[in-house]
């Protein structure tokens, strides 16, 4: 197998200043980072296995020893000169791969970049509907604002967002982890530090069905109180659909949670098509998730805000992962400092969040989830908010008011706020 991808008509000298792996579910992509643009061979060769790719007229000055090898199929790296002029970079593998191999031109910060991705052999690595299993569990990403040397909000006595919301995230963890066809993923699992594009990437890498920032508020007046949910603005889904296109080609060439929709063969315009209705479908899911989760909340504790609000947080920004960032309540008020220090209220502020996210996806199962195959059998839970009715509950579970009646033991209409309901099986 031989593939020559020329850059420019004419070879140039040019140099390699960095190189970057990371592995993806069913692939392992190795970046060159360049000075300038060149000519590249790439092919394979058996007994053993290996991928040799040439660089024209290249040097190495970057070093790759410290690659991260470990759960891909290259068992090392190995780099020579060759003909006196070229840059020859060997991947020895442990097992086969079908090999893909693209040049990038320089694109405003970006450097010309040489692109290696490995496919592991025997993966579908595009799903359609009839192939995807009705097994998949719902996956909730949970990620517990700031760490490490970023302690976050500090409240009285030296209370530190950062543990607060730790605590929060295990607990909310455990309560997702319990529900039938739902699991969750910790993003941070203890007190270090994540950038925040890390965090996007790590929800986009674990194919969540939501991604959930959890946070605790901070205000200079210390009677500022209430949780508070968010999304991300218009204006921030805009400028991510902007970002996503200048940086598609090394870290968001997939768009749809299980890589159902490529953007690297589109053009600009196409590719900002497809990039602002992902965006706008993802807004808008995030918002009713949103809504659910602000209801659950606001069964127990006080709400800043009666409605989701927008705005542009960077961590919500995520062009396939539906995003909600909940503020638990104003680390800065000392009465709320003593609720969200106290491990009771953070349990229990982790189980509603909970009963939010399981409500909304109970009501609207992703295709293919055991959920959508299993989700009539079990009896979901809802807790009475203001401007709740009946015969609204009803209409959202798609069931009749007598069904809800009769699953409940209700004479009459009347509901209270704080109530929880069965919902029967539709």
């Amino acid at each position: 197998m031989l593939v020559v991808l020329p850059v420019s008509q004419q070879a140039h000298s040019a140099e390699v200043e960095g190189v970057r792996l990371w592995r993806a579910p069913d692939h392992t992509r190795l970046v060159f980072d360049l000075d300038g643009p060149a000519e590249h061979k790439l092919f394979m060769l058996k007994n053993p296995d290996r991928v040799v790719i040439d660089v024209s007229g290249a040097k190495l000055s970057a070093g790759m020893d410290g690659l991260p090898l470990d759960d891909t199929p290259i068992s090392g790296v190995r780099h020579a000169v060759k003909n006196s002029k070229d840059l020859r970079v060997v991947l020895d593998l442990k097992q086969p791969v079908n090999p893909r191999s693209f040049a990038l031109r320089r694109h405003e910060q970006l450097p010309d970049r040489l692109v290696i991705d490995l496919h592991d052999r025997g993966k579908v690595e595009e799903k359609t509907i009839e192939q995807v299993t009705d097994d998949r569990h719902i996956l909730i990403a949970i990620d517990a604002g700031h760490g490490g040397e970023d302690p976050g909000a500090l409240g009285p006595g030296g209370l530190r967002e950062k543990d607060v919301v730790l605590a929060i995230s295990r607990y909310l963890k455990a309560s997702i982890d319990q529900r039938s066809g739902f699991s969750a993923k910790l993003v941070r699992t203890g007190d270090y530090y994540i950038p925040l594009r890390e965090r996007v990437k790590k929800g986009r890498q674990l194919q969540a069905d939501l991604f959930v920032s959890i946070h605790a508020d901070a205000f200079t007046r210390k009677d500022a109180r209430g949780a508070g949910v968010y999304v991300v603005s218009s204006r921030g889904a805009t400028s991510e659909t902007a970002r996503f296109l200048a940086q598609r080609e090394n870290e968001s060439d997939l768009i749809g949670g299980a890589g159902s929709l490529s953007l690297s063969d589109k053009d600009d315009t196409l590719a900002g098509v497809l990039l602002d209705l992902a965006m706008t479908a993802t807004m808008n899911s995030s918002l009713d998730i949103g809504s659910s989760v602000l209801s659950s909340l606001g069964s127990f504790t006080h709400l800043h805000k009666k409605k989701v609000e927008q705005a542009n947080f960077s961590v919500l920004r995520n062009p396939d992962v539906p995003s909600i960032l909940v503020e638990t309540g104003f680390i800065t008020n000392p009465q709320e400092a003593r609720r969200l220090r106290d491990p009771s209220f953070q349990k229990r502020m982790a189980e509603k969040l909970s009963d939010g996210i399981v409500a909304h996806f109970t009501a609207r199962p992703p295709a293919g989830s055991w959920l959508a195959a299993n989700g009539n059998r079990i009896d979901r839970k809802h807790t009475i908010t203001r401007g709740d009715t009946l015969s609204g509950i009803a209409a959202r579970y798609d069931i009749s008011v007598a069904d809800l009646k009769r699953a409940n033991g209700m004479q009459t209409s009347m509901i209270r706020v704080g109530q929880t309901l069965t919902i029967p099986s539709g």
